[in-house]
């Protein structure tokens, strides 16, 4: 459910994800690139099938359907053997490159079916002019994906506003149990982690017979891209990550949010209609979270079914909306004038959308790897301060990171510590992409992560969102060009701005 992600599962931040001292120090001695070889099994055999891929705009490419399989959980010698699954482009030149393999954003999103979405589909085939071109689905995620979805949602009443205590409440209850709803079906959520998922993509390597792979990704995808650096150093020959989050940026400052609301605004007053009509969004949004703290609204309308609903919003739910809504400008560009609405007692177009995604039974499901992927990744006992002093003045508080830390520990699984936490460095070539724009990840820490890599190459995207890969076919031909070897001739980027007025 996180809000940070593409799916919504994710308040008292009094909930610390620590684990027991000797289960977080067996951890850690996992998680650490000393202990790569602690639990090394043979390479796996893949097995291939021809495969006819098609586009969601319906282009066809006949490729490859590969399947191996890999422990559930390595530190388990009883572990039962999971299937993961992915898709091979081949290579259009002769001269081939590494495989380029693909991480997916989430956790929890689809290499296969990101694929399928015809901007990304772009970028694949165009690597195919360096080498062969994977889609991987990582474990608990599509073709690679066993973990039954929890029929147990997290219930908030309609006729209350949400508030913190009553959101970790519904999470915890829900999670708890989910968690032995997958232990019924002989799920081992302790073994859905950023370090498993790192060796699964080494296990890959070695089954391809590769000396070498490169990596490209977004989000949590640079997350995992992280963690195998880290971890399998010596088996990556170039990488390329879009909307950066490092080892230790699961949860997210919100002081960082902030800043992303303020280059907003800036972003506002250059366009001098969207300044008159929008002044101060920031301010704006401070006075309607107070008056809803205060008194809260009720708002009648008829769901997409038809049927007559009265709910009852607070200012959690409009903090909630928010951060639903500043991942990209497409839709940053839509939140001035929902607040200057709603400032002005019209609540008609927020209430349906908290409605559908938060608050309407059901609309919060828990699907197992994305929650505990995000619990095990964690947060030091130190950030975890610093968020919460972030939290009590910012605009969105924390929301943006749910259910992590808050209902976190629920889910049951290890905390990997803050030695997997620890920021890489690397000398491997690595290209950075981070939008102004971007309300998810930042460009104050992209510049942080990019300045341990020696060979580093950070480039700012004026005007860019979190999904970069969309964003601007340049995005695409500087990806293509950097993993042949070519460096950007330029830092900087600068796409159109968004039109907050018609």
């Amino acid at each position: 459910m996180a809000l940070r992600r593409h799916h919504f599962v994710p308040g008292n931040t009094l909930l610390v994800l620590l684990a027991a001292a000797f289960t977080a120090h067996a951890n850690e001695e996992l998680a650490s690139p000393e202990a790569e070889d602690k639990f090394a099994a043979p390479s796996p055999t893949i097995t291939f099938s021809p495969y006819e891929f098609s586009s969601r705009d319906g282009q066809k490419v006949t490729v490859e359907r590969g399947e191996f399989y890999v422990p559930e959980n390595r530190s388990d010698p009883k572990s039962r053997r999971i299937k993961l699954g992915f898709v091979r482009f081949p290579a259009t030149t002769g001269n081939k490159s590494p495989p380029l393999v693909y991480l997916a954003g989430g956790p929890g999103g689809s290499g296969v079916e990101a694929a399928q979405l015809p901007a990304r589909f772009a970028i694949f085939m165009a690597l195919r002019d360096v080498g062969d071109v994977i889609a991987f689905d990582q474990r608990g995620t599509g073709w690679s994906n066993d973990i039954p979805e929890c029929p147990r949602s997290p219930d908030l009443p309609l006729d209350k506003p949400t508030t913190r205590a009553s959101l970790v409440a519904a999470l915890q209850s829900a999670a708890r149990e989910c968690v032995r709803f997958w232990k019924d079906a002989g799920i081992d959520l302790a073994g859905y982690n950023t370090v498993e998922s790192a060796d699964d993509v080494e296990a890959l390597r070695q089954a391809l017979g590769a000396q070498k792979i490169s990596l490209w990704g977004i989000s949590y995808g640079s997350h995992l891209a992280f963690a195998i650096l880290k971890r399998h150093p010596n088996s990556i020959e170039r990488v390329a990550l879009v909307g950066l989050e490092g080892l230790d940026e699961t949860v997210k400052l919100p002081a960082l949010t902030d800043a992303f609301i303020a280059r907003l605004q800036a972003t506002i007053d250059r366009d001098p209609a969207a300044a008159k009509a929008y002044p101060d969004l920031a301010g704006t949004m401070r006075k309607l979270h107070a008056q809803l703290d205060k008194q809260p609204v009720s708002v009648p309308f008829r769901d997409s079914s038809g049927k007559d609903v009265i709910l009852v919003l607070g200012s959690l739910d409009l903090q909630a909306l928010a951060a639903f809504s500043i991942s990209d400008p497409s839709r940053s560009r839509r939140l001035p004038e929902l607040y200057t609405r709603m400032a002005a007692g019209d609540f008609s177009q927020a209430a349906p959308f908290v409605y559908d995604f938060i608050r309407k039974p059901g609309a919060i499901r828990f699907r197992g790897m994305p929650e505990a992927m995000d619990a095990a990744s964690g947060i030091s006992a130190d950030r975890l301060r610093l968020v919460e002093q972030h939290a009590r003045t910012s605009l969105l508080g924390d929301i943006l990171n749910f259910p992590i830390p808050h209902a976190g520990d629920a889910f049951g699984v290890p905390d990997l510590g803050d030695r997997f936490r620890e920021p890489v460095s690397s000398s491997v070539p690595t290209l950075f992409l981070s939008g102004t724009l971007d309300g998810r990840t930042y460009p104050e820490s992209a510049r942080e992560i990019a300045a341990r890599f020696a060979n580093g190459t950070h480039i700012i995207v004026e005007n860019g969102g979190h999904n970069l890969f969309e964003a601007s076919p340049l995005i695409r031909d500087m990806i293509v060009a950097y993993m042949k070897g070519q460096e950007p001739v330029s830092t900087t980027l600068t796409l159109d701005p968004p039109k907050f007025v018609e």
